[in-house]
């Protein structure tokens, strides 16, 4: 039978044999040394951090760790940790296996942003919600139900957004959706039955949202984005546009929440003009270094669309997100939903109601936000002492932060990082087409790691630092 153990932040097929687990750790890593899965230097977790990782003995995994040492795989210093030995590369037709087979290599660190710790999603309290959720539920909830979503979820969604978010949340104004861009989807579509023509967006985010955008008819001319956020003064300014996407809260992927008086002038023109903000609570529930900021819905709950979601706090997996409607919209959206609920599971929104109902979703919330923050904290003292030349940004909250390079570096630390086995995205990945050029450097999701293997992922990123 065949466990799947993240570890080092990728994901280990062992075959249990012999001693078992033992065995099955050790022909593990060692054949991620061989096929380059780890890379040479690659700082291994500690015996008990990689231990309660998988839920093993401590000792199963110091002899383990012992045994590679003794056969070369491995090197152990004091001081130093465990690392992944430098050895020979042997001769052959590169990226080929035993057979001829084309070896497929993931990275062996992952810190591309847009994810949470997978690893520590809340199994236990999730599966006790579930089973609470599914005695209590009414037969009616497993058929075809309200195209909101469940009342369930809608009622403590309320509760909940309008205590920790500040927003003004009717249950009969809330949407259930499976994902932010489910969400965005059935606003291009009503936008466009209202003749929008084209949605503003910010000079820096994701080119699916604009790409879905422009698929569905509408144009997506762009707002610089400074210090103080996307400058939304311009909207006046920019013909043809009836909607603007804004991630108040935590811009992405540069950090900055967005300026007082530029989310007043967001709604002012709002307000004036007819038109419609979209409103992207990005990382909203993650803050370390300042004061919780409201969502911009509550200016003007009629102006504004809020979009929540739960993949960054708890898994994108669960597919769970919601939209907070202005009262005219809410037919409009159910509609373009196809008249029933067929996105999002019954059984996995009641869940998350009885979860968030319970106190569990806070708990969770809070947990991760001293785990996120104590990396956050750990890459800010590696980087002063590593790499020196390198400034870190947008850290004051959100599961990402932005190292500004020196100019004309950028490309080459990629690519040497990509050589290392390590992902991440560039900063001018997520610079819109017809945004001026910019700033250059790296954008790290130090979310995206497996508590065992976040010391590896930062000591290969700081190597690659110039």
């Amino acid at each position: 039978m065949t466990d799947s153990w993240a570890a080092f932040g990728a994901d280990l097929h062992i075959e249990p044999v012999g001693a078992g687990l033992r065995s099955g750790l050790t022909k593990a890593l060692r054949e991620a040394a061989r096929t380059g899965r780890l890379a040479p230097g690659t700082r291994l977790p500690s015996s008990r951090t990689l231990a309660a990782d998988l839920g093993i003995a401590r000792n199963t995994v110091a002899d383990a760790y012992a045994e590679l040492v003794a056969e070369g795989w491995l090197t152990a210093r004091q001081g130093s940790g465990t690392r992944v030995a430098q050895r020979a590369t042997p001769p052959g037709p590169a990226g080929r296996g035993a057979r001829g087979r084309q070896v497929r290599r993931g990275p062996a660190h992952n810190l591309m942003p847009g994810s949470p710790d997978l690893s520590s999603f809340p199994r236990a309290e999730w599966l006790k919600a579930a089973r609470r959720a599914l005695t209590a539920a009414p037969d009616a909830a497993f058929g075809y139900d309200d195209p909101r979503g469940r009342i369930e979820l809608r009622t403590v969604l309320a509760d909940y957004l309008a205590r920790a978010r500040g927003v003004y949340a009717d249950p009969e104004r809330i949407v259930i959706c499976s994902g932010f861009v489910h969400g965005l989807t059935l606003m291009g579509k009503v936008l466009r039955r209202h003749k929008v023509r084209g949605m503003a967006v910010e000079s820096y985010g994701l080119d699916i949202h604009w790409n879905l955008l422009t698929e569905a008819g509408l144009r997506t001319p762009c707002l610089p984005v400074d210090g103080l956020g996307a400058r939304t003064a311009a909207l006046g300014r920019t013909p043809g546009v009836g909607a603007v996407l804004l991630t108040p809260a935590h811009q992405f992927p540069t950090g900055v929440p967005l300026h007082p008086g530029r989310r007043a002038a967001a709604v002012d023109w709002a307000r004036s003009s007819g038109g419609l903000i979209l409103e992207d609570d990005y990382d909203g529930e993650f803050r370390y270094d300042r004061q919780p900021v409201g969502a911009l819905q509550g200016l003007d709950p009629e102006r504004v669309v809020y979009m929540g979601t739960a993949s960054k706090s708890l898994a994108p997996g669960l597919r769970l997100a919601w939209m907070v409607l202005p009262e005219g919209l809410v037919d409009e959206v159910c509609d373009a939903k196809g008249g029933f609920d067929w996105m999002s599971g019954a059984p996995d929104q009641l869940t998350l109601a009885e979860f968030i109902a319970a106190g569990a979703y806070d708990r969770h919330v809070r947990a991760m936000r001293l785990r996120y923050r104590r990396r956050r904290d750990q890459l800010v003292q590696a980087l002063a002492e590593r790499a020196p030349g390198v400034r870190v940004s947008g850290i004051a909250a959100g599961l990402h932060a932005v190292l500004e390079l020196p100019e004309g570096a950028e490309q080459s630390v990629a690519q040497a990082a990509a050589w290392h086995g390590l992902a991440l995205e560039r900063l001018s990945r997520f610079r819109h087409q017809e945004a001026a050029p910019g700033r250059e450097g790296l954008v790290i999701g130090y979310g995206t790691p497996s508590e065992s293997g976040w010391a590896g992922a930062l000591d290969a990123l700081c190597r690659v630092l110039p």
